[in-house]
């Protein structure tokens, strides 16, 4: 039993112009939120600055009591060091963890992605003996089956120096070797 679906547009629910306008609508409140969250974020950051940093009273100081403020604040300095070295050891195994996690989602939908293949340089034997399994032990020699061609020594011409050839070819002796060389 087979059913046949037209293939009609529908109309929408809603007119254009009001999809429209609830799309500006989000747009504004969406913007408002973002400038209110921004806002917020600057104010907790002056906050927590002003608890961990107290303002400094500089003045009427002794070069004594300057040296241990100093001191206290390197020690602060190393403090935070510490807390922020922590916190991005934690961020990173967290990371991991997820893309450990993220992995084996994908490993049990099915869904796994293939890695990228790397060019293996590899002898044709150790090729043959992958491809055919364990089966062929001895290497196949593919230069005996090839056809052997002898090459034909050509006849090379003594290269002489030109200039006693030239010497030795002018005026009528010359032309008489010609003639009795041609004869």
């Amino acid at each position: 039993m087979t059913f046949f679906v037209s293939v009609c547009k529908r109309k929408p629910k809603i007119s254009a112009s009001r999809r429209l306008h609830l799309k500006t609508k989000l747009l504004k409140t969406a913007a408002v939120m973002l400038e209110k969250t921004k806002q917020e974020r600057i104010q907790q950051k002056e906050v927590t600055l002003t608890e961990k940093v107290p303002p400094l009273q500089l003045s009427g100081l002794s070069v004594q009591d300057l040296q241990t403020l100093c001191k206290e604040l390197h020690r602060k300095i190393d403090v935070a060091d510490e807390e922020r070295y922590d916190i991005d050891a934690k961020v990173a195994k967290n990371i991991k963890e997820i893309e450990d996690l993220n992995r084996k989602v994908f490993e049990l939908k099915g869904k796994m992605k293939r890695p990228a293949l790397k060019r293996v340089k590899i002898s044709a034997d150790a090729m043959l003996g992958a491809l055919l399994g364990g089966k062929v032990r001895e290497s196949v020699d593919f230069k005996a089956n090839l056809k052997t061609v002898k090459k034909e020594e050509e006849k090379k011409e003594e290269v002489t120096d030109w200039r006693k050839n030239v010497e030795a070819m002018s005026g009528m002796e010359g032309r008489k070797k010609l003639f009795n060389a041609n004869q």
